[in-house]
């Protein structure tokens, strides 16, 4: 999939692993990604975590016929980190006709859980 001229290349994320049940992405933690006081901005993992659960919705989709649009998201931010990479991992909690959602756990170097997000994708037939 290519990412180029997007948000997710803005920010320096990566595709490490794709399938239709698993999504892995990485992130770096550095200029980029900081908010002012120097630490990982909660909205670039917001991003990470949306750019991850859209990539899958859109690995059970024909797309030739439909597209997939984040609809809502949330994200609980548990810790913060200054630099250094992380990992976000998505995996659908529900892949229906019209809408999935899906699970997405970010963590740091260590396996360490910094965020936890829920997102609900639409799924949109092209007209």
């Amino acid at each position: 999939m290519d990412l180029s001229n997007t948000l997710m290349e803005s920010l320096g994320i990566r595709i490490t692993s794709l399938d239709e049940d698993m999504v892995v992405m990485t992130m770096p933690v550095d200029e980029r990604t900081h908010q002012p006081a120097g630490f990982l901005h909660g909205g670039a993992n917001v991003a990470l975590a949306e750019s991850a659960a859209s990539i899958g919705a859109y690995q059970h989709v024909d797309p030739e016929t439909h597209n997939v649009f984040g609809i809502e998201i949330n994200a609980n931010h548990i810790k913060s980190k200054r630099e250094g990479t992380v990992t976000a991992r998505a995996e659908p909690l529900h892949k229906g006709k019209r809408t999935m959602v899906w699970e997405i756990r970010i963590t740091d170097e260590q396996n360490q859980l910094l965020c936890i997000s829920r997102c609900t994708i639409s799924v949109v037939p092209k007209r």
